[in-house]
């Protein structure tokens, strides 16, 4: 089922939570609305569920205008951050409850079937008679999947799901939640604040700011050609170094970066922790080191310029520095942007 917003806006009050959004999201996609908070992201998928109506624009699923459409008739599935299961139901009667409410009749065996197919899908064989207390918050949150799914919804929408789990059993979900939206092939919106989560899930990113689209593509795309440096730094660690460009290069210390379409004068460079090397001599830019910080997957370095700037750039786990040490930072590639 294709999704289609055109030109939507909405209100609260005085506030204009979202500002004119387009956006078309292909039957099957896995489409993730990325931004800060208050950037219009929930307002957005509140308004597809039907949750919220637009004051302004249209939505169509498919060819049908859903606008206006109310939420039990709109065929969506929804997932909320923190479950919203009954807890006086056992997690059989969580999934059955929409198939019993729903306006599709089904005989008791048809929904015990169908209950016991999900516990399956969502690796939850066996828990039928348990209640919502006696499991952990990730199967919690599988129920809450298995539930969303009993009705055989047109599009799955999921607000900030794993929120409120902990980061290893994040990182679990995400990549069975990948699992099975490849093998049901739902169209799926997905909500979130975290780059990551969006980044590793997402067929396609778009990324929000005061309620409107800043850029959208794929993963790829937004990580390697991020269009201003809202993005680049919202993406991910950002180094900022103050440079001056002239006829679309920037001068550094042992680096020559070029920046196609910038004006002549002050740019900052943005740069990743991955896009500076460390030596302990040679050229680059002179900096001393306050701190090195250990991690399970590397090392980084935290230091200072001689301008005051303080930067952070990963190094080899071989590399030794202690802090007071003094070195230099060299810039292997970075972004120009004018200084704002």
């Amino acid at each position: 089922m294709k999704i289609v917003l055109e030109n939507v806006v909405k209100e609260f009050n005085t506030f204009r939570a979202v500002r004119g959004v387009s956006l078309e999201i292909g039957s099957g996609e896995l489409v993730a609305l990325l931004g800060p908070s208050g950037s219009g992201k929930t307002t957005i998928l509140r308004m597809v569920a039907g949750l919220e109506f637009a004051d302004q624009g249209a939505i169509y699923f498919g060819d049908e205008d859903a606008t206006n459409i109310p939420v039990r008739e709109r065929g969506v599935g929804f997932v909320f951050q923190h479950y919203a299961l009954f807890p006086h139901m056992t997690v059989g009667e969580n999934i059955a409850f929409g198939m019993k409410v729903s306006k599709k009749a089904r005989s008791k065996q048809e929904i015990t079937d169908r209950v016991n197919d999900l516990l399956r899908l969502v690796k939850l064989e066996g828990l039928n008679d348990r209640f919502p207390s006696q499991i952990s918050g990730g199967q919690k949150q599988r129920v809450a999947l298995a539930r969303a799914l009993a009705v055989d919804p047109k599009v799955l929408l999921l607000d900030e799901p794993f929120g409120a789990l902990d980061a290893n059993v994040r990182h679990d979900l995400r990549r069975w939640l990948r699992e099975i939206h490849d093998e049901l092939g739902i169209t799926t919106l997905f909500v979130t604040h975290d780059q990551e989560e969006a980044l590793d899930l997402a067929d396609r990113v778009v990324i929000l700011d005061q309620g409107a689209i800043v850029q959208e593509g794929t993963p790829e795309q937004v990580c390697r050609e991020p269009n201003s440096a809202f993005v680049m730094k919202f993406l991910g660690d950002t180094n900022r170094i103050a440079a001056t460009a002239v006829n679309g290069v920037v001068d550094l210390p042992g680096a020559r970066l070029t920046a196609p379409g910038v004006v002549d004068g002050p740019v900052d460079i943005l740069a990743r922790p991955g896009d500076l090397s460390w030596s302990a001599t040679g050229e680059g830019i002179p900096v001393s080191v306050i701190r090195v910080i250990d991690r399970p997957e590397g090392r980084r370095f935290l230091v200072r310029t001689e301008n005051g700037e303080t930067l952070e750039l990963d190094v080899p786990v071989s590399t030794r520095a202690a802090s007071g040490d003094r070195g230099f930072v060299q810039v292997l590639q970075g972004n120009a942007y004018p200084r704002s």
